[in-house]
């Protein structure tokens, strides 16, 4: 009987398909599985590091000294422009300056006029040598030394202790020479402050020692003072005035400003009285400093006004005014 073998069946779809999802999903498995990349170890021997690391130092340096200069620079600008500031006003006192010499200039030339003026005597004083050309034992150099007591006041102002002060001690000097002895001394200022306020209104008494004691303080003395010399003589006058005592007022000065030469006059009129002769108690003898002629014309009024009430008080009052020809 022959046998009928059956065909051999061909390999089953379904496995086929198994094995197809299963290498499927391992792909897929490999897709989606996070992937990391590899860590790279920093290569802690680069030479770049250090070399990075001085220029980051050298540029913070830099930046540093670049603020310190800006600032430099800065006040170096605020300085310039206070220099020029002060340039301009340099420049400004120059041309005051420049003006000022060519005012002097103008000033010289009425000076010398002025010094040919004064050589020219005026009727008036032709009338005063007339009236004393008896020769007269008691005077030096024309001024009336038959005084036993003497006040000196004396302009302690800024002008008279920076220009003059030197020649008012000489003729100060000069002026107690002429008076050997006398009984009784006393120094005041023009505004008739004391110069030894323990003597208030008293008589400083006359040795060699305290003359030169006076000269010595005189030196260095330079109480306020207003340059005016009417509050020392009415205070010398009010204070030392004495019927028995014969007294004389030496005013050194070299300006007057106050507002009105005829009351000064006036005032010391009632003030010092006259004895049964007619002639004041109290002779003021006066001698000008010429500080204010060497000032520019404006500013001179007030020295020729202390010579004109200097002149007129001393004619009233039997001294003697002398006007020196320089102050130093």
């Amino acid at each position: 009987m022959k046998l009928n073998r059956r065909s051999e069946e061909p390999t089953s779809i379904a496995f086929l398909s198994v094995i197809t999802c299963g290498f499927g999903a391992i792909i897929l498995l490999l897709i989606i599985a996070k992937s990391e990349p590899p860590i790279s170890e920093e290569i802690k021997d680069d030479p770049l590091v250090d070399k990075i690391g001085d220029l980051q130092s050298e540029l913070f340096k830099v930046q540093f000294m670049l603020e310190e200069k800006t600032l430099r620079a800065s006040e170096q600008e605020k300085r310039l422009n206070l220099l020029k500031e002060e340039n301009a006003k340099i420049e400004k006192e120059l041309q005051i300056i420049t003006t000022l010499i060519a005012k002097n200039r103008s000033e010289r030339e009425n000076l010398s006029k002025l010094k040919l003026a004064q050589q020219t005597l005026t009727k008036e004083m032709r009338d005063l040598y007339r009236r004393n050309k008896k020769t007269r034992t008691d005077l030096v150099g024309g001024v009336p030394i038959d005084s036993e007591y003497i006040v000196f006041i004396i302009d302690t102002s800024g002008s008279m202790f920076r220009y003059a002060w030197p020649t008012v001690i000489k003729q100060f000097e000069d002026t107690l020479k002429v008076y050997p002895k006398v009984k009784g001394i006393q120094i005041l200022n023009d505004m008739g402050s004391y110069m030894f306020p323990n003597y208030r209104d008293s008589w400083i008494p006359d040795s060699a020692s305290r003359r030169k004691m006076i000269v010595d303080k005189l030196k260095t003395w330079n109480a306020f003072s207003n340059s005016s010399p009417a509050e020392g003589i009415s205070k010398a006058i009010e204070s030392f005035y004495s019927a028995e005592k014969k007294i004389s007022l030496y005013v050194y000065g070299d300006e007057f400003t106050g507002s009105s030469i005829k009351q000064v006059v006036e005032h010391v009129a009632s003030v010092n009285r006259t004895d049964a002769s007619g002639k004041p108690l109290v002779r003021i003898h006066a001698i000008g400093f010429p500080v204010m002629r060497a000032q520019v014309p404006h500013l001179q009024h007030t020295g020729i006004k202390f010579a004109t009430l200097m002149r007129e008080l001393a004619l009233n009052n039997g001294g003697t005014f002398v006007g020196l020809n320089a102050f130093r």
